[in-house]
């Protein structure tokens, strides 16, 4: 039986990249099983999301962070594919463009926030703002931040966007928006034969940037910095998801069983409609078909 609070973080005790494996038992007994399982967690999560959808006072808002070739596209496809396409919306982010530098660091991001009713999904988030950069402070100078406000010791901005973090996600569970975070932890090992396989495969080559090789040379550096931004950002209301990665299909049960469990649990329902306003309509429509 799967227990989501094995892989929880909500503050209360400390992620340790060194400590926590990229690998799992597996949830299922074969791919009809996964299938199965899979189906089924879809029906519930469409379900809870239309009672979500209809109750109109809460939102979703999903983060799924990772190296690259960890499996955020496929369980983003895999884990949503029960969900009315009319009821959630996608958006990845890459590096920001001039626009976006132009305003503060969480500009972009509030943009595309889900309305109530409504699952948003973030392909990477504004999670990059303290681990992209973390690893590459030189870009910090690309947001026109006045050289007066960056603290001088670069721990110190971190701790502060950490805090800025975490104030927006206060904000927005109390305004009826919980976000789930989730972090795909993929070995570099994995990720390595993932990287080769889209390469060798003429369909997928497409997808492989010389930059995803470039970045694989910070591995340390990335570590790090997503284990201090997991421990510093890590809340009860809207804690970490640390999913282990190697194996895609637990990974995907994985992710839709915490995100059933939440939905599940919002204190949402039907509107209820008045039986007798109801029947009579339901006789006026009688009444139409026979005219």
């Amino acid at each position: 039986m799967f227990k989501a609070n094995q892989y929880r973080y909500n503050g209360r005790k400390r992620f340790s990249i060194d400590d926590t494996s990229t690998k799992s038992e597996p949830l299922y007994t074969s791919e009809a099983d996964r299938n199965k399982q899979l189906a089924d967690l879809a029906e519930r999560m469409d379900q809870a999301q239309n009672r979500m959808h209809a109750d109109e006072q809460f939102g979703l808002l999903v983060v799924l962070q990772a190296m690259d070739a960890a499996g955020k596209d496929s369980s983003i496809r895999r884990v949503l594919r029960g969900v009315n396409p009319s009821r959630f919306m996608i958006q990845p982010f890459k590096k920001p463009e001039k626009e976006s530098i132009n305003h503060d660091f969480l500009w972009r991001f509030w943009q595309e926030l889900p309305e109530r009713g409504y699952i948003g999904v973030f392909n990477r988030s504004y999670y990059e703002e303290v681990l992209a950069m973390r690893v590459h402070p030189e870009r910090l100078r690309e947001g026109h931040i006045p050289a007066h406000l960056l603290p001088e010791n670069d721990d110190v901005l971190w701790k502060q966007r950490f805090g800025d973090i975490v104030h927006f996600e206060d904000y927005l569970f109390r305004n009826g928006f919980p976000t789930l975070k989730f972090y795909l932890h993929v070995s570099k090992e994995e990720q390595g034969k993932r990287l080769i396989a889209r390469l060798q495969d003429p369909e997928k080559r497409w997808k492989f940037s010389e930059s995803d090789l470039e970045e694989r040379a910070f591995w340390p550096a990335y570590m790090q910095a997503y284990e201090d931004t997991i421990n510093a950002t890590a809340t009860k209301n809207n804690p970490w998801y640390v999913i282990p990665s190697d194996d895609r299909l637990n990974q995907q049960i994985m992710i839709s069983h915490i995100i059933v469990e939440l939905l599940e649990s919002l204190p949402t329902r039907f509107p209820q409609a008045n039986a007798r306003k109801a029947s009579a309509l339901i006789k006026q429509i009688e009444e139409q078909d026979k005219a």
